[in-house]
């Protein structure tokens, strides 16, 4: 007779150094860790400094207070609420995101956000599959503030029910996010802060929470993807397309949410639509107006900056524009956040169109130009592009380009 497995629980794991060694091999290979973020995390573990704060979480006991921060929404002027625990918590909480894997099978197909071995691609891929050569009109919408908005109260029992094989987790998680206490500037506040954006459990958290809306298309045979707060759906007709959009709407009533009026959009068949960034009409993929207007804007703010900074201090001009270079070539190549893609490697494999880039290109290159005189104007074509490249430049289209050749089968 066999014996019988044990069952352990996904946080008393947390204790095993061999569970640690896994999690430490597996960012490695994704390329979520430089060498030397490895070797300094390899050591971490080796002398076991995350062993005591795992034993207080295994016999009981909760995280901290979570610092509340504000910081800029990337490529626009705007702000976002995250939070953060002290840097063991943060790492404790992301092995227990690696773990949680474990829950993978209870989220449909169309949930493509941050879940192992699914990309954004994927939902590009599949949408265009499933359209085929079939008119189908869309509707786009963004939930605003998502993961902060998020009902705990309504939230707690679809956890309790997913995780009723592991109630030491559940109960983690319970004390964690029924905990309104946070730390915003020095003071310690009490405020409702949904499941946290910035913790690394928030994202499979929030895929927790609308499990059931992505379930309820999924089995309608509906064509609809959802990647965290952005959702797509098509419907052959525009009679359709609005039932959906009225049971999408009654479904944010339920679950306590809003909708972000100014990313809401309809499509009609023959138009483009866009979706992650991306714009897609028939075959064909392209970086999206709404991506290159970001873009654009990131841009010009930092163009004023420099020229602000280079003429309070006597800056030579070519200093400055090898330091917009340079920045650009960082954000588009060299992202040193090892927790998100790269703005190239997000794009480049999906897109099989040039337009987008070529337009970040030009503008790009003007505001370089403008460095250099001050002025919008042909005298700025003095600066041609052979010393923009001796200058650090790296053209969009060319190195898109590159990649391509370096992917091809």
């Amino acid at each position: 007779m066999q014996p019988k497995l044990v069952f352990q629980s996904i946080l008393s794991q947390l204790t095993r150094q061999e569970v640690w060694e896994e999690f430490l091999a597996y960012r490695l290979m994704k390329g979520r860790f430089t060498w030397h973020e490895f070797d300094e995390a390899d050591s971490y573990v080796e002398r076991e400094e995350y062993l005591p704060l795992a034993q207080r979480i295994v016999q009981g006991e909760g995280l901290g207070i979570p610092k509340k921060k504000i910081v800029n929404k990337m490529g626009t002027g705007k702000k976002r609420v995250v939070y953060c625990f002290a840097p063991d918590e943060m790492t404790i909480l992301k092995i227990l995101a690696f773990k949680l894997y474990h829950y993978d099978t209870w989220f449909a197909p169309n949930c493509y956000a941050f879940r192992r071995g699914v990309k954004a691609s994927d939902a590009i891929y599949d949408i265009i599959r499933a359209i085929g050569d079939k008119e189908m009109w869309a509707y786009k919408l963004d939930i605003h503030n998502y993961f902060n908005s998020i009902s705990v109260e309504i939230l707690l029992p679809m956890l309790a029910e997913m995780m009723a094989d592991d109630m030491p987790l559940y109960r983690f998680f319970e004390k964690m996010l029924t905990n309104d206490r946070v730390v915003y500037n020095g003071e310690t506040i009490h405020e409702s802060h949904g499941v946290m954006a910035g913790t690394p459990t928030s994202p499979f958290l929030a895929n927790v929470y609308l499990k059931e809306v992505d379930k309820y298309f999924h089995d309608a045979h509906v064509v609809y993807a959802r990647y965290s707060d952005d959702i797509i759906i098509f419907a052959p007709d525009l009679e359709t397309l609005e039932e959906h959009k009225s049971r999408m709407e009654g479904f944010l009533r339920q679950y306590r949410l809003e909708k972000n009026p100014d990313k809401e959009r309809i499509y009609s068949p023959d138009e483009a639509y866009e979706f992650l960034g991306f714009k897609c009409h028939g075959r064909d993929i392209d970086i999206s107006e709404a991506t290159i207007r970001k873009m654009k804007g990131k841009i010009k703010r930092t163009t004023k900056s420099l020229m602000r900074w280079s003429s309070k201090n006597n800056i030579e001009p070519e200093k400055a524009m090898k330091g917009l270079i340079n920045h650009f070539n960082r954000v588009f190549f060299e992202n040193g956040d090892t927790e998100s893609l790269t703005w190239s490697r997000w794009f480049f494999p999906v897109i099989n169109k040039t337009e987008g880039l070529k337009e970040i290109d030009h503008y790009l290159q003007q505001n370089i130009r403008f460095l250099s005189t001050g002025k919008h104007n042909k005298t700025n074509y003095k600066t041609d592009y052979a010393q923009l490249k001796q200058l650090g430049y790296k053209s969009l289209v060319n190195e898109y380009y590159k990649y391509k050749k370096g992917h091809a089968f």
